[in-house]
């Protein structure tokens, strides 16, 4: 579309439903904050500049909506005399004279580029204001859209309506583009004879009409029109978010056992053929390649998975895991900035940190890599096709070569060159009868104990 665009984005609020210490729009939809969802949705409209309307921690607002490439400016709304006067906060970049003026809100994270493309498309084809309207069986406290002839004739609040205007299920939901070259003519003409005292944005349909201009509006899914205004609300967000990327993903080739009980972050990517198997956790950061298993109660974040690796059950991969191809992390493991290579075993109730483990390597039960002195962190390199027996500690940092053998219950704290076997544990020793001694002191014991009491 060769037109100019300015998307206004509300993110004012006190958020004082939501009862929290931070700014409502600053609270995370899928492990990433929901204003930062509006912007990358208008992002994709061809925008040219993001006008965010700021007020409580306005800063972090800003910063957090910081996504999508897009010039951002923060403008700062002191008072809260409603959405027309909100708008009006960003005047200096309204009047740069865009074609068109989107306004939307950092508390619909759910929303995304088509129903803005729509709107922008009715303004290019002559109207002077688009109302997003979405239709539902529930229409019970929002304002109803009345057209006629296909204008928008107005936007008609419940308190005020008929009987009949009450049945219309087309409702508004807030957003609005307007056309630029008249936004702040528009704008201006606005005023605050109500009970509240304050300017409301969707007085523009009766005074655009007024002025001669032409009023439409589209529509758009509710899901992708529902709001947040408390900690219930953001629930049923999250909710909506997830199911509707679970749906793509699978659409997509991925299998999902129950994909009710897995949860996705915004950036999570899983390809072709994978299989997550059921209460699966995806934080931020993780790739997971076409053809990896992820079986269940495993949480992942900031990883990869190869094709044809495996994760769990009961497994945690944290920031900088990389599992090659083929590769096996199992139950009760966790790895933290770790590279398992390729066909290499990390079978059960093992750590390993700050480690590079060689192609086809096998690390025995209980086995950890202690990366961290209480100071700094080191690193624990496993070559090519060593075996780590079970219940081994590697103490950081240490080189286990290429083929070599360590033997269970071993403390390794020296390099082990290729093809050596290093034992690292004490000489067993058995002392016949002492066991018998030592149970019948302890029974003894128990007893002085008893008849003291």
């Amino acid at each position: 579309m060769e037109r100019t665009c300015l998307a206004v984005i509300l993110a004012a609020g006190d958020s004082t439903r939501m009862k929290s210490s931070k700014s409502k729009v600053l609270h995370p939809v899928a492990n990433r904050p929901m204003i930062a969802h509006v912007v990358e949705a208008v992002a994709k409209t061809d925008i040219g500049a993001v006008a965010l309307v700021v007020g409580r921690d306005a800063d972090e607002v800003a910063k957090a909506a910081a996504v999508g490439g897009v010039e951002i400016e923060a403008y700062l709304q002191k008072e809260r005399l409603g959405t027309g006067h909100a708008v009006l906060a960003a005047r200096d970049a309204i009047a740069r004279g865009y074609d068109d003026v989107i306004v939307t809100y950092g508390d619909v994270p759910l929303q995304t580029e088509a129903p803005l493309k729509a709107a922008r498309q009715a303004l290019a084809d002559g109207s002077d204001i688009v109302v997003i309207g979405f239709h539902t069986g529930k229409p019970t406290g929002y304002g109803r859209l009345l057209v006629k002839d296909g204008e928008l004739i107005a936007i008609r609040e419940e308190k005020d309506a008929t009987d009949a205007e009450r049945a219309v299920t087309w409702c508004n939901s807030g957003l609005m583009a307007i056309n630029g070259r008249k936004a702040l003519e528009l704008l201006a003409l606005i005023g605050n004879n109500n009970a509240k005292g304050e300017y409301y944005l969707t007085d523009l349909v009766e005074i655009a009409r007024s002025q001669g201009g032409r009023v439409t509006a589209v529509d758009a899914p509710e899901v992708e029109m529902t709001g947040t205004n408390n900690r219930a609300e953001l629930a049923v967000i999250e909710r909506l978010w997830q199911e509707r990327r679970r749906h793509e993903l699978m659409l997509s080739g991925v299998s999902m056992i129950a994909p009710e009980t897995v949860f996705l972050s915004y950036d999570t990517v899983i390809g072709q053929d994978a299989l997550i198997e059921p209460n699966v956790v995806f934080g931020p950061g993780v790739v997971i390649d076409g053809g990896a298993i992820i079986h269940a109660f495993s949480h992942i974040e900031g990883a990869h998975v190869s094709a044809g690796a495996t994760v769990g059950p009961f497994a945690r991969l944290r920031p900088g895991a990389d599992l090659a191809e083929g590769s096996k992390v199992g139950n009760f493991c966790e790895v933290k900035n770790g590279k398992v290579g390729e066909g290499a075993k990390v079978n059960h109730l093992t750590y390993i940190g700050d480690a590079r483990i060689g192609a086809g390597a096998n690390i025995g039960a209980g086995t950890i890599t202690c990366n961290y002195d209480g100071v700094n962190k080191s690193e624990t390199v496993i070559g090519a096709h060593a075996f780590v027996g079970s219940n081994s500690s590697l103490v950081a940092p240490v080189s286990i070569g290429d083929n070599a053998y360590i033997a269970s219950g071993s403390v390794i704290t020296n390099d082990v060159p290729a093809d050596a076997l290093a034992f690292g544990r004490a000489r067993q020793e058995i002392k016949p009868g002492r066991a018998k001694i030592l149970r019948e002191l302890a029974l003894a014991k128990k007893a002085a104990k008893k008849a003291k009491g």
